[in-house]
């Protein structure tokens, strides 16, 4: 091939790419979609983790559809309060603040308290050991502990414990993604309010005291956490007791009552009220708010708080003195030591009608 014919067909691509070039400038202007600040400034402010826990296929899908109102702010659980407020200001709107939800494992069926029914030798997965026979647990509810959550989770916050061969989340690491919640076939793992003081360790339906043969820490369904609730906060849901978070003020009475370890709560952390003498004036608003009889004291003495209180800081709240401060135990609680009531007198029984006297006979 002779030079000419190189440089002819060099000059022809060259100006071909020119007129295609021009061509692609012209439509791009023509049929520009234009696009929107607020979308590109929502995508900076999301982490980039594109877990989906938002409902959305990533974080580009849920920038487009908070940008374009379809979707509300605060539903990043992964970016948190930080990324919710600066979201909020882009678009204008209030910042409301959200309760962080963490994974929580609803069993505490481990060796030390739940039977083996039989020894699993198939592939290291949830999944596959619940396929066969129910799992290796007697349990049918119980953590299998095979780790498939752990593998679930990208943001290393689930992990088997190597003793206990059960599931245990790292709240200061969980982001609220809920992968692990959808991986798990047991459906041990649930969304709760990280700073909670309560928690149900069991989620077997089941009912009666023959499930402590299966597992002594499983709920048997008896509601003495139900009775035990002062501020209705708990009810029973499908054979289990479920708590409302919103009203739960974190007494821990529940656990205080559950007769086998299935309600637990941080009970180093709870707290007891303490009367300052010097400020107490003897309302008794007190004790008329508490609702354990953790409180003894007559009008215009001072009171004392017993050893019953629970650390809901009732009191502590309506106390128009502020005298009343919430302060760390002294001593475990011990609900029998309640203010002494005097006995109700007993009713007084209705005396008996006069027997009537007989007719007088009549006379002839």
């Amino acid at each position: 091939m002779s030079i000419t014919a190189i440089l002819i067909a060099a000059l022809v691509m060259s100006v071909l790419g020119l007129i295609f070039g021009a061509l692609l400038g012209v439509t791009g202007r023509v049929f520009k979609v234009p696009s929107n600040p607020k979308v590109e400034a929502l995508r900076e402010c999301l982490p980039g983790a594109n877990c989906g826990a938002c409902g959305f296929p990533g974080c580009d899908g849920y920038a487009a559809a908070v940008g374009e109102g379809k979707a509300e702010v605060g539903a990043c659980a992964v970016g948190g309060p930080a990324c919710t407020a600066k979201m909020a200001a882009i678009m204008g709107v209030e910042a409301n603040a959200s309760v962080r939800m963490v994974a929580t494992v609803a069993c505490q069926g481990h060796s030390d308290h739940c039977l083996e029914k039989a020894e699993y030798q198939g592939m290291s997965d949830c999944i596959a050991a619940s396929m066969v026979n129910g799992g290796t647990k007697a349990c049918p509810y119980a953590c299998l502990g095979l780790g498939t959550c752990e593998r679930a989770c990208p943001f290393d916050a689930i992990h088997i414990d190597p003793a206990k061969k059960i599931a245990v989340v790292d709240k200061e690491k969980c982001q609220g993604c809920k992968k692990c919640v959808a991986a798990c076939p047991q459906h041990v793992l649930s969304m709760q309010p990280a700073e909670r003081s309560v928690a149900i360790g069991c989620h077997n339906p089941e009912k009666g005291i023959a499930l402590k043969e299966k597992c002594d820490r499983a709920c048997i369904g008896c509601e003495a956490c139900v009775k035990a609730c002062n501020f209705g906060a708990l009810a029973m849901e499908n054979g289990v007791p479920k708590i409302d978070y919103e009203k739960c003020v974190g007494c821990m009475a529940c656990a205080d009552a559950c007769p086998t370890g299935a309600m637990t709560a941080n009970f180093e952390e709870r707290k007891e009220a303490y009367i300052d003498p010097d400020k107490c004036i003897g309302c008794t608003l007190c004790t008329r708010q508490c609702k354990f009889d953790a409180i003894e004291g007559a009008l215009k003495q001072k009171h004392k708080v017993l050893g019953a209180c629970t650390g809901c800081g009732l009191c502590a709240a309506k106390c128009p003195k502020k005298a009343i401060v919430m302060r760390d135990r002294r001593a475990p609680r011990n609900k029998m030591d309640k203010v002494k009531k005097a006995p109700a007198a007993p009713a007084a029984k209705p005396q008996a009608a006069a027997p009537k006297a007989p007719a007088a006979p009549a006379q002839k």
